[in-house]
């Protein structure tokens, strides 16, 4: 980094701390994932909704997606849990342009219009309805 003073580097460490701080804490809480297999019966508490009423909720299926992208099985991650895949790559783009703006000292300003989020409710909706319907099978995790 030509140019850049001892102060100016420390500077932009100092805005790096929470991107790299978030990272940190995503990675270890995948790597415990991947680690742990969900897939093993008493490592990880039932979902209520589906232990009290038999129904899966959004996010049934997200630990065994998460453990599934650990080991490269693109396939059964989604299998498991679609949404939350999208979700996990979600993750990575928005993290991504956190870092990039905050490394050229420039503040991210995420402000989605509410109809991207709407929108996001009604899919995130409709796949736990159909993933309840006995056409919906292939969507249990």
């Amino acid at each position: 980094m030509r140019g850049m003073t001892a102060d100016s580097r420390s500077t932009r460490a100092r805005r790096l701390a929470a991107p790299v701080g978030v990272l940190a804490a995503v990675a270890a809480a995948f790597a415990y994932v991947g680690a742990v297999d969900p897939n093993e019966p008493g490592h990880y508490p039932v979902c209520p909704l589906l232990r009290f009423t038999g129904l899966y909720c959004p996010g049934c299926g997200g630990l065994r997606s998460a453990h599934a992208v650990v080991h490269g099985d693109l396939a059964t991650a989604l299998h498991a849990n679609a949404p939350a895949v999208a979700g996990y790559l979600l993750f990575a783009v928005l993290w991504t342009v956190w870092v990039v703006h905050t490394a050229r000292g420039r503040r991210l300003r995420f402000d989605p219009r509410p109809a991207y989020i709407w929108t996001a409710g009604a899919l995130l909706l409709l796949f736990t309805v159909v993933r309840n319907l006995p056409f919906g099978g292939w969507l249990h995790p």
